[in-house]
């Protein structure tokens, strides 16, 4: 076996290839830009290697400076991860020219499917059903527009060496056409270092599924089932779970052996993804095929009980696989979160800065649950500008999808993040969300279900009660934590009263309560219900247990109550005596002031392009300018008609959140 393998690539992918090296006794080689010298997988690694500036076009991708640091850790085989260099044919020849092994596909399979274009002209020469499309390069954006009205709108415009949503759009028109082309160009370019672009129809109420398969050099193949992924915004996949809860076995064992018949086709040998778009009536059309470990295999080793990092490995030594198809069975569900450093509430705009608290709930593994995070990030780091905003992928594992969908939610509400915006309480919303929980849900469920964004969930009055018990509950034990401190009482705890009105979203219920040395026995609207926990003041994260069930929250204090973050939503709940809360109901409400005539660097970003000049007379939905954030170009709009009276930024300016791009009269 290898005796030290360095990994080309940066965050929770790394971190995850460096476990299991070291499960196997295998040495690592960590490379890392200036961005990166405090990562957690140069800490995690054996040795590390510095390569370069920040930008990833400067360091990650850049063959020759990660070659020399093969060269100079003498490492035996090298690991790419996802994303940056791990579908480069030409990273591939040139490890295979210095005698170093590859643990991926060989350079042919590279070629032949890595490539989007190539993939599906293979795939139509060998009769595998592809989505209609245009599979020649697009000279510019007047051909990308000309092209889109011959496949018919709306089309799909992708970036040939794409992945991980970046360089696709969705246009409807001929202008949108226009702006995709450019902006997907630029991103692939960016990303990939490579910008052909391509078009393709793109299929309304479609299922996004893909299978797994893993090949070895001496002819072996199998497909270790799928992977349901379309929970996605902007082409990102943002929620996945194993295995489809739309499959029936027939279509499963189709897709499957169509998945392992194209892999032999092009020799492939390591772990690989065939990614299909799904119809209503289980017709499957090939969309392209991943020649690389996806984000989401997590998922799929949880409900098989095989290491897709360990095999690749192996393979790569020139071992035969050690399982046969029938041996492959499906061991109950698996779900993942991606948690990403995007802000919710401000359209899912990336958010760079420091994690000022990092508390990832505890990885377990019990025969009836488990839970597992991938991470590359602790406490006190920071999240850059200039990668891909994940944060982590946390999974959980149950005998079916209705038990792995509520320890997912116990995870979450029990994941605390501070410091940074996160898509933790819209992670959470969409495993309360019907539509979710049932399993009928598209790749358009995210825009279908939040077409105006997400600005946090709206909680039933069930839940409010439950909320409002504990928190009179604990804002008793901080009364009788501060009579104690104050020194006022000797007798503080019969002094602490026990008629509350607990004001939150909107509404106000009273509340009576009654303690004794276990818990509180709280009641409201004639219903009494038993809370109990160990919270302490201070303490950010309450595990309450109310009328026998969990209670898990995030709580923050404020002014005569609790901050309290629960299953999306994010509460201010009152605590006051029947007299305080009186007179609060005659306290104004404090205005936010007017930003309607500004428009406002949504998110820490680069700025590309401005669109506009001072006098221009804007219409609503028209672009303005470009910013480019964690690997993204962003097209910032008018959202009214106006005209352009000041422009306080420039192309190339780096703007922090909320800073001023330009004015309107």
């Amino acid at each position: 076996m290898f005796k030290k393998i360095l990994i080309a690539n940066r965050g929770e992918i790394a971190c995850r290839v460096i476990k299991t090296a070291k499960k196997m006794g295998i040495k690592t080689v960590a490379i890392y830009s200036d961005a990166d010298r405090n990562a957690l997988h140069v800490k995690m690694a054996d040795e590390a290697v510095h390569i370069g500036p920040a930008p990833a076009n400067q360091s990650y991708i850049v063959i020759d400076k990660v070659m020399a640091a093969i060269k100079q850790t003498g490492a035996e085989a090298v690991h790419p991860g996802y994303g940056f260099l791990s579908e480069n044919s030409k990273f591939a020849e040139a490890l295979e020219a210095a005698g170093v092994v590859f643990i991926g596909p060989p350079k042919g399979a590279i070629e032949a499917m890595g490539d989007k274009i190539t993939s599906k002209k293979l795939a139509q020469e060998a009769n595998v059903s592809t989505v209609p499309g245009y599979m020649g390069l697009i000279d510019d954006a007047e051909h990308a527009v000309k092209i889109a009205g011959e496949v018919g709108y709306p089309v799909m415009i992708k970036a040939s060496a794409g992945g991980g949503g970046k360089g696709m759009r969705i246009a409807w028109n001929d202008q949108e056409a226009r702006e995709g082309f450019q902006s997907s160009k630029n991103e692939a370019a960016n990303s990939f270092g490579d910008d052909r672009i391509f078009i393709e129809k793109f299929v309304t109420q479609p299922r996004h599924i893909e299978i797994q398969v893993l090949c070895d050099k001496h002819g072996n193949g199998v497909y270790l089932h799928e992977r349901e992924c379309s929970i996605q915004r902007r082409n990102q996949k943002v929620i996945e779970e194993a295995p489809s809860p739309f499959l029936d076995e027939e279509t499963r064992a189709a897709m499957g052996a169509q998945s392992v018949a194209l892999a032999k086709a092009v020799n492939y040998s390591s772990a690989g993804t065939v990614e299909f778009i799904v119809d209503c009536d289980r017709n499957f059309y090939f969309l392209e095929m991943n020649t690389r470990l996806q984000v989401e295999h997590p998922v799929t080793e949880l409900i098989t009980g095989v290491d897709l990092v360990e095999q690749m490995i192996r393979v790569a030594y020139g071992e035969k696989l050690p399982m046969k198809q029938e041996d492959l069975k499906i061991n109950g569900w698996a779900m993942e979160s991606r948690l990403y450093a995007e802000d919710p509430y401000r359209g899912f705009l990336p958010s760079i800065g420091r994690l000022t608290r990092y508390r990832p709930p505890a990885e377990e593994a019990h025969p009836t649950r488990a839970v597992r995070n991938d991470t590359g990030v602790y406490e006190g780091g920071e999240i850059s500008m200039y990668y891909d905003p994940m944060i982590a992928k946390l999974c959980t594992w149950a005998p079916n999808r209705a038990a792995a969908i509520e320890e997912m939610r116990l995870a979450l509400d029990g994941f605390e993040v501070e410091g940074i915006g996160h898509n933790l309480p819209f992670l959470a919303a969409v495993y309360d969300h019907e539509k979710f929980t049932s399993g009928n849900m598209t790749t358009a469920f995210i825009e279908e279900e939040f077409p105006d964004g997400f600005d946090g969930a709206t909680l039933p009055d069930e839940t409010l009660i439950r909320i409002g018990a504990a928190a009179s509950a604990m804002h008793r034990v901080a009364e009788i934590r501060r009579t104690r401190i104050s020194g006022r009482m000797d007798n503080h705890e019969r002094k602490v009263g026990t008629e509350w009105m607990v004001s939150l979203q909107g509404q106000t219920f009273p509340m009576s309560i009654a303690a004794d040395k276990s818990g509180s026995d709280v009641t409201v609207d004639g219903k009494t219900l038993r809370v109990e926990g160990d919270w302490k003041p201070g303490e950010a994260l309450a595990r309450m247990q109310v009328d026998g069930g969990p209670l898990v929250m995030k709580v923050g204090k404020i002014s005569g109550g609790f901050r309290i973050r629960y299953r999306g939503a994010d509460l201010k709940v009152h605590v006051r005596t029947p007299r305080q809360a009186e007179l609060a109901g005659l306290m104004l409400e404090k205005v936010p002031a007017d930003t309607s005539k500004l428009l406002l660097c949504p998110m820490p970003g680069l700025i590309v392009k401005i669109n506009v000049a001072v006098g221009d007379e804007v219409q609503e939905g028209q672009s303005l300018c470009s910013v480019e954030a964690m690997k993204m170009e962003n097209i910032l709009r008018a959202e009214k008609k106006g005209i352009v009276s000041k422009i306080n930024a420039a192309e190339g300016d780096s703007l922090a959140v909320d800073e001023i791009i330009m004015e309107f009269e």
